[in-house]
């Protein structure tokens, strides 16, 4: 069976940073922090050692060009089980990072006392509703998934915000997608941490008349936007310092479920070109000790390290 995603689609024509980690570089906090979250020490936020965002545009605090507010800013929300960065155009998130533990998948949390909830720390102009996706023919797919936080019942309570949630086929969500997120979860048993950043991707192809194209679909009164494909970085802390990264890429269609994960490793230049965003200069900022898992199974961080220096 092929693969269902082609090398073409992931083109660097396609970016969807948005001025990621503008909002850090204008006030040095974090921006509109919802009703819920702590001070911006607190969560998760304070916790990671790195974030997949591009270096941050050098642009003054203020000044005549900002007197009126400036229009949109990256939104970041740290909450106890992940931070994300919110879309505010297509109603989701861009990323979401979450650490893992063997500690941190034990509990007694009531899945049942959880509901999906629309997200009042979004203006409501750009959230998603519940609403939006009845009837849509889409799983509500948690992009923090629910059981990777059964450490607390508000950890797990809050992977129910839709903006944690994109538009996901119900198979993908329920089948090929849940293999990959109980392989996650099986990793902390060999690594000292499992950090996992997921999020959406929407892919050009090619269309008849020869050239590419980005479509996608929208639900709902909200338009929320539905991705072409989904991916997962992971970034395994080894209890000897080494770093490991692996990176997939699903299609948001039907996916056989007895394929092998491996299937779907990408090198993790494929999803830095196609997202907007960066992971290994970040990564290798706090260790030279890297291996970036492929499809083949083997590693190389020598030639990671020299594609992102030469884009310096």
């Amino acid at each position: 069976m092929q693969r269902f995603w082609s090398s073409r689609w992931l083109a660097p024509a396609t970016s969807l940073g948005l001025g990621l980690g503008l909002g850090a570089a204008l006030t040095g906090r974090r921006l509109q922090p919802g009703p819920e979250e702590g001070a911006a020490a607190g969560g998760l936020l304070a916790r990671l050692p790195v974030l997949p965002g591009a270096a941050a545009a050098s642009l003054p605090a203020g000044g005549e060009l900002a007197k009126y507010g400036l229009p949109g800013l990256s939104q970041l929300r740290s909450r106890e089980s992940y931070v994300l960065c919110y879309d505010p155009r297509g109603r989701s998130a861009l990323w979401v990072v979450e650490r893992l533990s063997a500690a941190g998948l034990s509990g007694a949390p009531e899945r049942a006392a959880c509901a999906f909830r629309e997200d009042d720390s979004v203006h409501e102009y750009h959230r998603a509703t519940n609403a939006d996706y009845r009837g849509s023919g889409f799983d509500r797919g948690h992009l923090a998934a629910a059981a990777n936080h059964r450490w607390s019942q508000k950890a797990m309570g809050d992977t129910f915000y839709l903006s944690n949630v994109a538009p996901q086929n119900p198979h993908l969500n329920q089948n090929a997608w849940n293999n990959l997120e109980k392989y996650c979860r099986s990793l902390t048993k060999y690594n000292k941490n499992v950090y996992v950043c997921t999020g959406p991707l929407f892919l050009p192809r090619m269309e008849a008349d020869g050239k590419m194209y980005v479509k996608y679909q929208v639900i709902g009164k909200s338009h929320v936007a539905v991705p072409t494909h989904f991916f997962k970085v992971l970034i395994l802390e080894k209890p000897g310092g080494e770093i490991e990264l692996r990176s997939y890429v699903m299609p948001n269609c039907p996916v056989d479920e007895k394929l092998p994960l491996e299937r779907f490793l990408v090198p993790i230049e494929s999803i830095e070109r196609a997202s907007g965003l960066l992971f290994v200069p970040n990564i290798l900022k706090r260790t030279s000790n890297l291996k970036a898992i492929t499809a083949d199974g083997t590693g190389d961080c020598l030639s990671l390290q020299r594609s992102h220096r030469s884009l310096q």
